[in-house]
């Protein structure tokens, strides 16, 4: 059983909320009080972290009393408590944590931000394992790319998102997530993509959407964007830059005016 022991009101609401949210049997008692017998490991805040010398401790930070329940789970489940991370990859990747077989935290959040949020998720845990799922090309290669801390496994996502049901929408990210990281995968270092014809040209259809003068960009920073090298406005910007003064125009012509001609001379 998981004991929270501590006087600091902060870390005692903070882990508690935690604990609860999660439907995780454990008991509360006064740091000074002596500790039941099925106990497994104690959670404290810094003033006691030396006060239970015959059992596991975890010392809670105020500001992060997930990271200690993270903790403290994996702890009472022993071997079978690894942290593996799950990523369902696209523009806004899914992300499941899971330690062992129970789901400790789950995300949804722009592809810039995903690297941040798996990284601060495996700082914690001992050994983890990031494992993410191979469709969406361009966006895991990102994110494979990006991820060179970590260990990392490509994982053969067919079937992994479910059918959802009413009230479920927007979840399918998230499940596929969870499904991905209980498949074992292939362990990677780099991902290299070639993009196709097709994704070339929906990134320029993107950036023409996104341009105030509707305008796309071209294809070699196009490329660029495909590769994680550049975002769109990154790639947007780039080329207004490259414009400027110099009197060019967007490939379909789209800038040029139309009024423009061969001129007979003639005032």
């Amino acid at each position: 059983m998981i004991v929270v022991a501590t006087a600091d009101f902060e870390v005692y609401h903070g882990v508690v909320n935690e604990l609860r949210d999660r439907g995780t049997v454990f008991t509360t008692i006064e740091p000074d009080e002596e500790l039941p017998e099925q106990t497994t490991i104690v959670v404290t805040g810094a003033e006691h972290a030396d006060a239970f010398a015959d059992v596991p401790t975890i010392v809670a930070e105020p500001d992060h009393p997930r990271r200690a329940v993270d903790q403290a789970l994996a702890a009472v489940r022993g071997d079978g408590g690894r942290t593996i991370i799950g990523v369902d990859p696209g523009k806004k990747p899914g992300i499941a944590v899971l330690t062992g077989e129970t789901i400790v935290a789950t995300f949804q959040v722009p592809l810039g931000d995903a690297v941040d949020v798996i990284q601060r998720e495996a700082a914690e845990a001992p050994s983890p394992v990031v494992r993410i799922g191979d469709g969406s090309r361009l966006e895991s290669a990102k994110l494979v790319n990006e991820l060179d801390t970590v260990h990392v496994e490509l994982v053969d996502e067919t079937g992994t998102t479910p059918y959802l049901g009413t009230g479920s929408r927007g979840m399918g990210d998230v499940l596929a997530a969870v499904n991905i990281a209980r498949l074992e995968g292939e362990v990677v270092d780099a991902r290299e993509i070639e993009p196709t014809e097709g994704e070339i040209q929906v990134i320029k259809d993107r950036s023409r959407e996104r341009s105030e003068r509707n305008r796309a960009i071209d294809e070699v920073l196009a490329r660029r964007v495909a590769s994680g090298e550049l975002t769109i406005d990154e790639a947007l910007s780039e080329h207004r830059n490259g414009s400027d003064g110099d009197g060019s125009s967007d490939e379909d012509g789209s800038g040029d005016d139309p009024r423009d001609g061969d001129s007979d001379g003639d005032e």
